[in-house]
């Protein structure tokens, strides 16, 4: 990782949960988040719907008949912010669960939070230096 790359912070079970993937689906997923870590977006990550517009994006991996997709955040200066990992078992075509939905409203407010106390400690840090 390069000083310009932005840091993954996992939120929640997402990171064990992503774990939990086929070894073909982590791999195509952590393709993708490294690009977002270099300020790239990959061509399975595409803006999640009911979010506003493309903060927060979806990665999508197909295998062995299985959907998995993975959920992560852009809105906070940088940091690369993995919201949840899960295998889509929707019977309803391509929507995302409700539950799905909840639990990725949740984190990003956690997600917000973390990033607001993490710019607070380093605004503590440089007054300090000062």
């Amino acid at each position: 990782m390069s000083e310009k790359d932005a840091p993954l912070e996992f939120i929640g079970s997402s990171r064990d949960d992503l774990s939990g993937f086929p070894l073909e689906a982590k791999k195509e997923i952590g393709l993708a988040l490294r690009a977002a870590q270099k300020g790239e977006k990959a061509d399975n990550a595409k803006p999640l719907k009911g979010f506003g517009g493309a903060h927060v994006l979806q990665i999508t991996s197909n295998f062995a008949g299985n959907a998995y997709r993975t959920v992560y955040t852009l809105q906070l200066k940088g940091v690369i912010y993995v919201l949840h990992a899960f295998q889509k078992k929707s019977t309803q075509g391509i929507k995302t669960s409700v539950n799905d939905i909840n639990k990725i409203k949740v984190r990003l407010k956690t997600a917000i939070q973390l990033h607001a106390e993490r710019e607070d400690g380093e605004g503590e840090k440089h007054k300090k230096q000062w």
